[in-house]
């Protein structure tokens, strides 16, 4: 079976780096892109979408479709490190660190568990001594990494950001949770229900801006269509931070399915 998916892997890698030679010089003046739609896009996107961001324009307006798929694959990516992944079993050993002594206890009995507070803490078996310092500075910055996050999610209609750069930068927060404290605590703020419900949510937002467009009298994705709710003003504007706002959602979920799933072995008991 190794045998035969090294041949598949090696097998497409081929077709897909032949392919690669009909495709236009690195930076060629004369491609196709560089001749047609870059002009017209340069020329006519601002006046078009209303969003002097240029990138945003073609990704979310322009290129709307191939951007909805890239976040349904997002999704789907999550949904396989799921399924490969996750490991239903009962739970292994348990460890915690009493707080005062720092003494480390070593939990056999699966069934017993000891509440966790401020005489017991959980703690991984690769055992790492409990640092104010690092959970201190993580918790101060972690609100402020997660209000930047935000804001580059709001601002990608007029700066570099958007729905990929902010739910990533969301996402990341909340794995630090998980890196400074442990992923018990994590899972404990973020439970693994309402990741797989809202990364599922973050593509309905994408899917269903473009539906209402449809239900309006327009075409899917035709933010124009949607100003008898919204008003006239900067409406495609605030129909492509919809979009983004759902990629973001999905961004961050996903990111963070992935992270536990692999560092726990799909069991979400011990983390890094």
């Amino acid at each position: 079976m190794k045998l035969f998916a090294f041949i598949v892997v090696c097998l497409t890698g081929g077709l897909l780096l032949y392919g690669t030679a009909d495709l236009p010089d690195w930076g060629d003046p004369n491609s196709p892109a560089s001749l047609h739609l870059s002009n017209y896009y340069i020329e006519n996107a601002v006046e078009e979408t209303d969003v002097p961001n240029l990138v945003t324009a073609v990704l979310a307006d322009y290129r709307g479709f191939d951007t909805m798929f890239e976040t349904a694959v997002v999704f789907c990516a999550g949904l396989a490190c799921f399924l490969l992944l996750r490991d239903f079993r009962p739970k292994k050993d348990q460890y915690y660190r009493h707080v005062p002594t720092g003494v480390v206890l070593h939990v056999k009995n699966n069934a017993a568990e000891i509440r966790v507070g401020n005489e017991f803490e959980d703690m991984d078996k690769d055992w790492v001594p409990s640092d104010t310092i690092i959970k201190t500075v993580c918790r101060i910055l972690i609100p402020f990494i997660q209000i930047y996050a935000l804001y580059v999610v709001a601002h990608g209609d007029f700066s570099p950001g958007g729905g990929f750069q902010g739910g990533v930068i969301f996402g990341s927060s909340l794995i630090l949770i998980a890196i400074a404290y442990n992923l018990k605590t994590l899972m404990k703020r973020i439970s693994e229900k309402f990741l797989g419900v809202f990364s599922a949510i973050g593509v309905l937002i994408y899917v269903g801006i473009g539906a209402l467009a449809m239900f309006m009298g327009g075409n899917f994705l035709d933010y124009g269509k949607l100003s008898p709710i919204f008003g006239e003003h900067h409406i495609r504007a605030l129909g492509m931070l919809g979009v983004e706002i759902g990629v973001g959602i999905a961004v961050t979920m996903v990111m963070v399915i992935i992270y536990i799933n692999i560092v726990s072995e799909g069991r979400h008991d011990e983390g890094l």
